[in-house]
């Protein structure tokens, strides 16, 4: 335990240290509160008093930082200074690093990057039920609504950060249930970021402390589930502040306006804050949307994805969807569009209509813009339903989520599916869907086997369940990075991962 004269000691080396710069920032572990001493000012202004270091102490262990629910608006957020010199000299944040799984990437397990008809929230909700942060800053108490696409809840404790704050506290800080609101460099915050990263995948340096190896696939796969859900909530834990219109009041930021529209609605309202993983999340998926992601079944044209919408970055289910015999050309269902690419893939193969159903905004705004980007909007429906559209059709495509297990946020339902309800309503809803000799194409891969989650025996049951027959199968193996990666937790399934195209007949 540090003792005040001490404490007082240490503050007058470091303001020695920092001269002119008139700021003196002293942290400690005392008692699991972190203790902040800040004097702005001249540098000659005399140095605290035993008195008010007590003073200061008392109020920084008794003060406790909490969340509300509001309906009206909260106070502006504040800019505070100085702001500190960058003292690491990590590399630039990569987005990769922090934010692999998200919307804009492939997801962890593999599974199909398009938007499922599950449920998931849709554009234009209000902010979590207008739920608002609360701290303490330069003596006031400040407030600002909370933003989480991923249904993260808001941190109940909040501290200010800056540039001069070190990987080794910040991560601590965040271990603790600590978050922290960023005033010093953007830069500086991303380059912190990689650095807890870095600090959360290297495991604990302890023998003792570390798991013996998975005793089964689905045991590693769960593990693997938790070990990313704990680095997501401990990145997350580093926040940014956002102005009403989206700008960032931070020092060398970027210009993420356009970015945040794309997934927040239109601007307006009062400032905000969200976390740096969240942010960097929709300038990712904001260059995917600008860009495009090339399909080569679509002859290299490119298809948009949309913020919450998976990108059809692993391209051999559509393979399937290209090469698979046609048994119309008349009318095709696509079940869960997302994107809409499999629906484009159909009409460019001669289908006169297709009828393509979502449930989520973003996924029918998406599809949509992508039908007439591709010239594509008279033969291409898009219609909001959850699964099936009114009627029968001669071919029912389906390109369900891949893995029967839980989502941990709306975002992931476009991955997870639990129980394997959008797999079982497809299948036992086809035959009331399905013209005379028509046929459904459900498009699945075999990871969930492989992982121990789902054996195929269980999927063919519930083929004879609904009614319905395996008239074939085409096969096909997947080219992305990780099944060749034998750093991978999951190598072992995704080596051995297919994915298939079921033709399936009604009797």
């Amino acid at each position: 335990m540090h003792s005040q004269a001490g404490l007082v000691k240490s503050a007058a080396v470091q303001r020695r240290r920092q001269g002119a710069r008139g700021c003196v920032d002293v942290r400690l572990r005392r008692d699991c509160v972190n203790v902040r001493l800040r004097r702005v000012g001249p540098a000659t202004t005399a140095p605290r008093t035993n008195d008010d270091t007590s003073r200061h102490i008392q109020r920084s262990a008794e003060h406790h930082h909490t969340v509300t629910q509001v309906t009206s608006t909260g106070n502006p957020l504040a800019q505070t200074g100085p702001y500190g010199k960058d003292r690491r000299t990590r590399r630039p944040v990569q987005h990769a690093d922090i934010a692999r799984g998200t919307v804009h990437t492939a997801h962890p397990c593999g599974a199909s990057e398009r938007h499922k008809s599950n449920g998931t929230r849709a554009k234009g909700v209000p902010l979590s039920t207008q739920q608002v942060i609360e701290w303490t800053e330069d003596g006031r108490t400040r407030t600002a609504h909370w933003r989480s696409e991923n249904g993260t809840p808001p941190p109940r404790r909040i501290e200010v950060a800056d540039d001069r704050m070190p990987v080794a506290t910040a991560h601590r800080l965040a271990c603790e249930g600590t978050a922290l609101l960023w005033r010093g460099d953007y830069q500086g915050a991303r380059q912190l970021l990689t650095a807890m990263a870095r600090r959360i995948d290297r495991g604990p340096r302890r023998a003792k402390e570390r798991r013996a190896p998975a005793a089964s696939p689905a045991e590693a796969f769960h593990r693997h589930r938790q070990a990313r859900s704990r680095r997501a909530r401990l990145l997350g834990m580093l926040l940014v502040p956002l102005d009403a219109d989206f700008g960032i009041p931070l020092r060398r930021a970027p210009d993420v306006r356009q970015a945040c529209a794309e997934a927040y609605g239109p601007a307006g309202g009062d400032p905000s804050v969200t976390s740096l993983p969240e942010l960097l999340g929709l300038i990712g998926a904001h260059e995917w949307r600008r860009k495009g992601v090339k399909v080569p079944a679509l002859g290299g044209d490119r298809v948009h994805p949309h913020y919450g919408v998976f990108s059809p970055v692993r391209g051999e289910y559509v393979d399937l969807v290209a090469e698979a015999p046609l048994p119309t050309h008349e009318l095709a269902f696509d079940i869960g569009t997302g994107t809409g690419v499999l629906a484009a893939v159909l009409a460019r193969r001669g289908i006169q209509r297709v009828v393509a159903t979502d449930q989520d905004a973003r996924a029918l705004g998406c599809a949509r813009e992508n039908a007439a980007r591709l010239g594509l909007s008279e033969r291409i429906e898009v219609v909001e339903a959850d699964l099936y559209p009114p009627g029968r059709a001669p071919l029912v495509v389906c390109n369900p989520p891949w893995v029967p297990a839980r989502p941990s946020s709306p975002l992931e339902y476009a991955v997870y599916d639990p129980s394997s309800r959008m797999l079982r309503g497809f299948l036992n809803g086809l035959t009331g869907h399905l013209t005379p000799g028509g046929e459904g194409w459900l498009i699945l891969s075999d990871l969930a086997e492989h992982l121990g989650l789902r054996p195929r025996a269980e999927l063919l049951a519930a083929f004879a369940t609904a009614g319905l027959t395996v008239a074939d199968r085409l096969d096909i193996r997947p080219t992305h990075p990780r099944a060749a990666d034998p750093t991978d937790p999951l190598h072992t399934a995704r080596a051995a991962e297919v994915t298939s195209l079921w033709r399936l007949t009604a009797g």
